[in-house]
């Protein structure tokens, strides 16, 4: 590797380096040195300095290694510096744009939670949009299927809160309420009443409710022909329920069933049950 020769920036004596080394220490404006002794007096020497206050302008020694435009000879005199360069902003009393709490701050909102509520869709935007849903689709929305679900929630707590604001009711006790089919069949929901309705458009002859071999306490929603077809509409959200569906899906496995799976995806926002069914369709 090519090599030149430069001075030590401690003793002014030549020494032999490398030139990409040069070339490094050039581009970063690092010092160099013959050898470490020579680094380390250079760390530890003391320079004559004057403070950079000018109120001040104290002599004073200390050791500087790096190059530094300001020094001052006290952390007050830094410190007077630095406050006129950047003045404290001083708090004035104002009140929150949410709550319209009076409080001492330079922010906007009182806390975070004013400010989620602030910053998030408002309580009556929400509640037209329910509305709005109610009209297109004839029933409440989904929390799943509603895109400010998290605005809904800082605004009312949780997802029946909006609804009931809507004027709506939310329906929370599990499989409460019942549906009448266009049939006459109850259903539990009207997710269930969706796929009874489909079912009585198409003249698909179908049974309710129907137990499963094995297990008598359970019950499979459908039963057409050999295939059973379950709606499996809490799936991920009630412990209980998703240990029921395990168990139905191991007794159709092990008796070698037909079971058709629908999911809420399956039905809202877009109705697939023309896919999904297919099957029932073509054996018509």
């Amino acid at each position: 590797m090519k090599a030149c020769f430069i001075v030590c920036s401690y003793c002014k004596k030549s020494f032999s380096r490398p030139v990409g080394q040069i070339n490094e220490a050039n581009k970063f404006g690092w010092r160099q040195f013959c050898s470490k002794d020579c680094h380390s007096f250079e760390k530890t020497k003391t320079r004559n300095l004057q403070c950079s206050n000018p109120q001040c302008r104290k002599s004073f020694k200390r050791r500087t290694y790096k190059n530094t435009i300001e020094v001052y000879c006290s952390r007050s005199c830094a410190a007077s510096i630095n406050n006129s360069k950047f003045p404290k902003k001083h708090a004035v009393i104002k009140n929150c744009s949410t709550c319209n709490k009076y409080f001492k701050t330079n922010q906007k909102y009182c806390s975070l939670s004013c400010k989620n509520k602030g910053q998030s869709l408002s309580r009556e935007y929400i509640i037209k949009e329910i509305k709005e849903f109610f009209i297109k689709t004839g029933r409440i929305p989904l929390k799943r299927e509603f895109y400010s679900y998290s605005a809904a929630r800082n605004h009312f707590v949780n997802w029946n809160n909006a609804i009931k604001a809507a004027g709506f009711d939310p329906n929370p006790v599990m499989f409460a309420k019942k549906y009448i089919a266009n049939d006459g069949h109850k259903c539990d929901s009207l997710a269930e009443k969706i796929i009874d309705d489909w079912l009585y458009a198409r003249a698909v002859t179908h049974k309710r409710s129907i137990a499963y071999p094995d297990n008598y306490k359970l019950t499979v929603d459908f039963l057409i022909g050999n295939y059973w077809i379950e709606f499996f509409g809490l799936f991920g959200q009630h412990r209980r329920y998703d240990e029921l569906r395990k168990e139905k899906l191991k007794i159709a496995k092990a008796n070698n069933m037909s079971l058709i799976e629908i999911y809420p995806k399956d039905l809202f926002p877009v109705n697939k049950l023309d896919q999904i069914l297919a099957v029932l369709q073509n054996s018509i």
